[in-house]
């Protein structure tokens, strides 16, 4: 598990991140979680469009470049939903909804640290 932090703040955006790199666990994501926990998050990689379907609870998301610079926000994305395709992404992280999108802007550059 890593910590996300945000090169321009410094600021630890997650405490703990996931990382969903297999068929199964990209598939199953956050299908059927009743909750994470506040400063929990999922990467999920590659990917560039997610879905809600049989989620729980809404969720932010963000969209990473290869460069790992955030290239689209969604954010308190409702169950059922689907994302666009954002063609730049190479990953995406999900986390509970208003913890991403209000620590985060366009063009940020993350960092992952163990």
């Amino acid at each position: 598990m890593a910590k996300l932090i945000n090169e321009r703040t410094n600021q630890v955006i997650l405490e703990d991140l996931r990382i969903a790199e297999t068929f199964f666990s990209r598939f199953r994501g956050l299908m059927g979680v009743k909750s994470i926990p506040e400063n929990s998050g999922l990467m999920i990689t590659p990917c560039n469009s997610v879905h809600c379907f049989f989620m729980k609870f809404p969720i932010d998301v963000i969209f990473l470049d290869k460069e790992n610079r955030v290239v689209h926000i969604m954010d308190s994305v409702k169950p059922g939903s689907i994302s666009p395709i954002v063609r730049k992404a190479k990953y995406v992280i999900e986390a509970n909804a208003y913890i991403l999108n209000e620590k985060l802007q366009i063009g940020d550059k993350l960092i992952f640290n163990n």
